[in-house]
Formats: structure tokens, C-alpha cells, sequence
């Protein structure tokens, strides 16, 4: 039987060509479209202007740093760590915080070994390299961002030897605090950014024609002659985080001593926030309050930070106040944040509430972008050495 040969019609055959035709154009327009989403990725992982190699600090393949606020992380030999150069830097990293009531350690500080320090440790976001090698000739600073991580701070410490890292450190203590310290202020100020309370935002730009970003949870707030007071009472917890502004006609440099600040607050403070029976109101107990002359946006500022207390009450916590001059309307303008934690450690709380005392923007002043940090310090921006 001879074998039975099969054909398609003459226009079945034409459609099936059409058809591979249209596979074929799609399978072109979606190599195409591949191609092209893939030259985005490129760009933008090289940065915004297809140049720099990051965008805003971040590429788009950068992970989420590891830790929480506070947490440090030192890359350390075991051994240099229990002896003297060690103990210098552990020293340094667990001083008390300044101005509160209890003693809190700076920092929660881990350590691990170089040989450990691998892909899941890198992306800490707050990290301390010690390098002590013959071939330096003098103990140095440095610090890098985002190397592994974002956000993140790597400081490196170089030396030629323990003994010079020793010294070095102990000289250097509380620059190394203060960087940090200052770069996790700069991280809550971005929070801030992204989120605040738009209610006493609104409330203060109307009062005082300035602008500042206090957290969300600050939802009740009281008013007074040039005065505002913000806070997150509630009754379901015994915490509070509160904020103040007010102002007062700039007269001269004497304005921005220690006594005239307890002298000028006390007597606000009394006017504005009474306590819930008569004769109670807050005061400062002067003789634990720190003063110093510091800037921002490169302008003179005044610092205060210490404690507070209710009078003829048992309430009382930490503040720390910025004092800023409005040269164009010839006036002082404070910014205060202080909390009610009864038994409660403090440091976090109070450290998110200052972050809002850098936000303040008197009228007509950019944006601040970050609180400068490392100022005497070498910035290394090369790119981070590839990942294990």
C-alpha cells in the first residue's frame, strides 16, 4: 500500500506562516523591551546621571542596613579587644549619654573578628574597623558611607601599633561618639522628612512663620503668646515625648549665658505649662544643666541640656533646647524637647526628639539636608571592595 502523503490546504498553509510571522515579531518586541529594562537597571545602579555610581547615597542593588539605632558593631582581633587598646575603644563607645537622670551607655557595641566579618555583618549600619599596622606612621581617622549598606557609617581607625591606638583614642573619645551620634540624627531627620505631624508643622509656621518636623505621635498640642507645646500624651501610656517653641525680642549677646536661658525658661515654663493642681508647673534644675555655642546651616546656635522637674510634684526628665536668632524679625526662637519616662530608659526617646530641634527652618532658610558630621575627618569615597 503505498504511504498515505498528508498536505494542508493552500490556505491553511498561509495562516500557519502568518502566525509564525506574529511569533516572531513579539518574540522581537520582547528581547527589545528586555534590552531596554535592562539598560534602566544599569543606569540607575550607576547613578543618576549614569556617572557618579550612586543615586541619593543609594544604588538601586544596595541592601537595607542590619541593626537598630544606636547599635555598634567593631571589627576587632579578639585578642587586641580584652587588652588595653580594646578596652580604650569599648571605654569610649560605653560613655554615659549627657543629660539624663539614669546612666545609659552611648551605644550597644558588638564585636567580631576580621576573619568573621562576612556578607550578613557588613551591612551593620553602624561599623568600627580597627587597622593597626606597621606600615602607618601615625594614628588616623576616616570614614566611609553607604559601602555595603544604606544607610550606613563605616569609621576606620588606623595606627602603627596599641600603644598609639590607645592614646589616639582616648584623645579622640568623643569625636567618635559625636559621628555617630550625629549620623544616626541625620537618619531620624530623613524619617522626619518622609513623615511628621503636618498638624504642628501647619500650627507652627502660622504662629511663628518657621517650620519644623516633630514625630507624628506629638497629636495635642496647647497655645499661648508666642508659645506652642506639642505632646504625645495619652492615657494609656505613662511616656511622653513633648515639644516646645517660643520666642522672644533678640536684645543682646548676654541673651545666650546659662543664667539668662534657666531664667528665661522658668519663667515660661510657669506661664504655659501648669501642672494638674495649683502651684505646680516645670522648672529647671539648674544645677544640672550643660550649656555650649554650637552651629547649624552655619549660623550661631545656643545648646542647652539637662533636667527638668514639676514644682511641689514628683514628675520630672531630661531636655535638651536649641536657641536660634531671627536676625530679619530681631527675635530669639527656642526649640525644646523633653520626656516623661518614669523608669523607662530614655536615650532613644530623647535622642528622636532632639533630631526635630536640627529640623527648625526660620523664615527664609533652606532646608537642612543633614547635620554635618566629620568635620576634621577624611571622607573615604571610593567604592566598597566586593562582597564574599
Amino acid at each position: 500500500m503505498p504511504p498515505v502523503v498528508c498536505s494542508l490546504p493552500p490556505s491553511n498553509r498561509k495562516k500557519r506562516k502568518i502566525n509564525d510571522q506574529e511569533k516572531i515579531e513579539k518574540m522581537k518586541k520582547m528581547v527589545n523591551f528586555l534590552s531596554m529594562a535592562l539598560m534602566v537597571l544599569v543606569l540607575f545602579s550607576c547613578g543618576g546621571d549614569g556617572k557618579s555610581g550612586k543615586q541619593g547615597g543609594k544604588s538601586l542593588f544596595t541592601p537595607v542596613s542590619s541593626g537598630h539605632p544606636y547599635e555598634m558593631l567593631v571589627v576587632i582581633d579578639k585578642g587586641l579587644w580584652e587588652r588595653p587598646a580594646g578596652r580604650a575603644l569599648f571605654n569610649a563607645l560605653d560613655m554615659d549619654v549627657p543629660g539624663l537622670p539614669q546612666p545609659e551607655r552611648s551605644f550597644r557595641i558588638s564585636n567580631i573578628g576580621p576573619d568573621k566579618f562576612s556578607r550578613g555583618f557588613r551591612i551593620f549600619r553602624n561599623i568600627i574597623d580597627v587597622d593597626i599596622q606597621p606600615i602607618y606612621t601615625q594614628p588616623k581617622l576616616k570614614y566611609s558611607r553607604d559601602s555595603y549598606a544604606s544607610p550606613q557609617m563605616i569609621m576606620t581607625i588606623q595606627a602603627p601599633d596599641e600603644q598609639s591606638f590607645e592614646e589616639f583614642v582616648n584623645k579622640n573619645k568623643q569625636t567618635i561618639v559625636d559621628f555617630f551620634t550625629k549620623a544616626e540624627m541625620n537618619r531620624q531627620i530623613s524619617l522626619l522628612k518622609k513623615k511628621h505631624s503636618d498638624l504642628i508643622s501647619t500650627k507652627i509656621g502660622s504662629m511663628f512663620g518657621c517650620d519644623v518636623w516633630v514625630p507624628v505621635e506629638l497629636e495635642r498640642y496647647k497655645q499661648g503668646t508666642d508659645f506652642l507645646w506639642a505632646s504625645s500624651d495619652n492615657n494609656a501610656s505613662d511616656v511622653s515625648m513633648n515639644f516646645v517653641i517660643y520666642s522672644y525680642p533678640y536684645t543682646d549677646k548676654d541673651t545666650f549665658t546659662k543664667d539668662y536661658f534657666v531664667h528665661k525658661r522658668d519663667s515660661v515654663m510657669k506661664i504655659n505649662i501648669p501642672g494638674s493642681r495649683e502651684g505646680q508647673y516645670i522648672q529647671t534644675d539648674a544645677d544640672y544643666v550643660n550649656v555650649k555655642n554650637f552651629s547649624v546651616k552655619g549660623e550661631y546656635a545656643f545648646e542647652a541640656r539637662g533636667l527638668w522637674y514639676m514644682e511641689n510634684d514628683m514628675m520630672g526628665g531630661p531636655f535638651v533646647s536649641h536657641a536660634r536668632v531671627d536676625r530679619p524679625n530681631g527675635r530669639v526662637v527656642v526649640v525644646e524637647a523633653f520626656i516623661y519616662a518614669p523608669e523607662k530608659k530614655k536615650r532613644d526617646l530623647m535622642r528622636k526628639m532632639e533630631a526635630s530641634l536640627y529640623t527648625l527652618n526660620l523664615p527664609q532658610e533652606q532646608e537642612l539636608e543633614e547635620i554635618v558630621v566629620g568635620v576634621e575627618l577624611e571622607e573615604d569615597k571610593q567604592s566598597a571592595p566586593a562582597q564574599e
